[in-house]
């Protein structure tokens, strides 16, 4: 299919990106990248929509394009996926909605936290999936991006107000 162009946010370019095997894995799991979302990027096939939400959050994080296209749902998959160099902070997973090993679709509601332009923001998201041929594919997402407060907790995992860390600048 030949869709849109679209435009999506990386904190680098891949191969600016030094990964060895004891970095941990940006989706937040804790679990090193090379046990958690690498073995997905490099073309193990998900295994639940939540599995793929996260490996699809780390190719953000890690720059990877391709990898954010090819697990673009057929139908709505865009023509070419370019980067830019929004910083993200932070993932959280608020809820799934089936998209299990034996499910053939399912929802995840998450909130990512990233820097644009100075400013610390925070996407929630319900993304959809479907399992084409038993492999999970990235449908489509209802989201919205707010500004947290300045005396909220930062999204970064500091355990600092967000005025006294990623927001200082932040007036």
């Amino acid at each position: 299919m030949n869709g849109p162009i679209i435009l999506l946010s990386s904190a680098a370019n891949l191969m600016d990106i030094a990964v060895n095997d004891t970095d941990i894995c940006p989706c937040g799991s804790g679990k090193q990248l090379t046990e958690c979302c690498g073995p997905v990027l490099d073309g193990r096939p998900a295994r639940s929509a939540d599995q793929l939400m996260r490996s699809r959050y780390s190719a953000y994080v890690l720059g990877n394009s391709e990898y954010l296209r090819r697990s673009w749902h057929p139908a709505t998959r865009p023509s070419r996926v370019r980067i830019d160099d929004t910083r993200w902070l932070s993932l959280t997973v608020e809820s799934t909605e089936q998209g299990g090993v034996e499910d053939v679709s399912g929802k995840v509601s998450f909130t990512a936290a990233f820097m644009d332009k100075g400013e610390c923001r925070l996407l929630h998201e319900t993304s959809r999936f479907e399992k084409i041929d038993g492999h999970w594919y990235y449908l489509d997402g209802d989201c919205r991006i707010e500004k947290p407060g300045r005396n909220d907790p930062c999204p970064c995992g500091s355990g600092k107000k967000l005025k006294r860390c990623c927001g200082h600048s932040v007036a």
